[in-house]
């Protein structure tokens, strides 16, 4: 019973799936130029449509009036019409095509009695119109809707044959190959543009995933690198606190408090930050040699110089300005960016010259590494891809500036502007 009951319930909505998939649902938009699907031989497939249009129109037109008789308007305005109509199915390929079956049934009572006896009906230039708007309307229809318009058409075109005396069976066999073959390309060809189409989509939407990925694993990692750098100093503040106590000889009772709260308040700070922070230490700790060595700052910056000059890169340092104790922060995102920079060298630039500069200003510490154009043949090593984003993430977090771009020579430079202070 309730099969039954579903049967009945699907064959009385079948009257409205016909109406919405052969009418009111509209079809697939064109991409825009320049978007992932976007056809852009649409204009010269346009223009041979037209003269393939025309074409099939002084064929056609033949067909309409008897052998030496003159071409009557009616027969004109026909062919006209029918071309017109398979031209704009590219725009309109659902409404072009209901056009193109209504036309077709007016040209059998028009060719019927013009063609000779042993013609064959439907003609080709017929069959030519019908599967041109056919194919046009499955390159912008879900398969479903292509193969409703396929049986409707060959209902439609079955029928036009049937109402007339010719010889119409041989016809109706070669008819309905051409129409289910053009119902078939075009279809393929959606299912190829929307598989492109979802592909690409899918690519920017991977790219993003991956820019957004790799931002947080800068992040984590500037994180942990400041995580030392803040423990360092929590504790030095902890031990001040402890033994200011001793450093006066008769402390006050408020004094003591004080240096109580400021030492209980360091440790509790010290503390969470431990438990907030530290376990980013604890799960890279296998990809550093060292995981609780000191943070590096622009100090060590003549032992990185000679780290990748061993490697075979020539590179130079220069350091101008009066050189400051720089804030562990400052120092050490000035270390990591000429670090990635020259790593950046190693990978993009293989056998460039490198170059180093430093320049102490009062407020500020300016880092500049630029290369000469790479001078090897061979491939350069190409990484993540991530190197620039930590960068503008480390000036970003201290409120510096940093650019980067190609040089007139065929090289590359990246230049940052750390500020000494903070900027808030």
């Amino acid at each position: 019973m309730t099969g039954v009951a579903g049967a009945w319930r699907r064959l009385r909505g079948l009257p409205r799936a016909l109406y919405e998939d052969l009418w009111a649902v509209p079809v697939d938009p064109q991409p825009a130029p320049g978007r992932p699907g976007a056809p852009v031989w649409r204009p010269v497939f346009a223009m041979l449509l037209s003269l393939a249009a025309a074409v099939i129109a002084l064929v056609h037109v033949y067909d309409l009036v008897p052998p030496g008789a003159g071409i009557p308007g009616y027969a004109s305005l026909l062919v006209v019409c029918q071309s017109g109509a398979l031209v704009a199915g590219l725009v309109r390929p659902l409404h072009a095509w209901w056009v193109s079956l209504a036309l077709m049934c007016v040209g059998v009572r028009i060719s019927e009695p013009v063609l000779g006896a042993g013609e064959l009906f439907p003609t080709a230039s017929e069959i030519a119109l019908v599967s041109g708007a056919l194919f046009l309307l499955a390159l912008r229809v879900p398969p479903r809707r292509a193969v409703t318009a396929l049986v409707v058409t060959l209902l439609a075109t079955s029928l036009a044959a049937q109402a007339t005396t010719r010889n119409h069976a041989h016809a109706l066999d070669r008819a309905s190959l051409i129409i289910v073959t053009a119902a078939a390309i075009g279809t393929a060809l959606r299912t190829l543009r929307v598989s492109r189409t979802e592909l690409a989509e899918q690519s920017e939407l991977t790219a993003e995933e991956r820019a957004r990925r790799t931002l947080l694993e800068e992040r984590t990692r500037i994180a942990r690198e400041l995580h030392d750098v803040v423990a360092h100093h929590m504790s030095v503040i902890s031990i001040q606190a402890q033994v200011a106590r001793h450093l006066v000889a008769d402390p006050t009772p408020e004094l003591l408090a004080n240096l109580a709260d400021i030492r209980g308040n360091a440790v509790d700070a010290l503390t969470e930050l431990r438990q907030v922070l530290g376990v980013l230490r604890s799960e890279d700790s296998g990809a550093d040699a060292a995981p609780h060595a000191p943070q590096p700052t622009l100090d060590l910056l003549d032992e990185l110089v000679g780290r990748v000059r061993a490697t075979g890169v020539e590179v130079s340092a220069h350091t101008t300005g009066a050189s400051r104790p720089l804030p562990p922060g400052v120092g050490l995102s000035a270390y990591r960016i000429v670090q990635e920079a020259l790593s950046n060298v190693l990978r993009h630039a293989p056998g460039a010259r490198a170059r180093v500069e430093v320049c102490h200003h009062a407020a500020a510490v300016t880092v500049r590494v630029t290369n000469s154009a790479a001078r090897t043949t061979t491939a350069p090593r190409t990484g993540p891809g991530h190197g620039l984003l930590g960068m503008h993430e480390r000036a970003a977090m201290l409120g510096g500036d940093l650019t980067h771009g190609p040089t007139p020579g065929g090289g590359y430079e990246v230049l940052v502007t750390l500020p000494l202070e903070d900027p808030s």
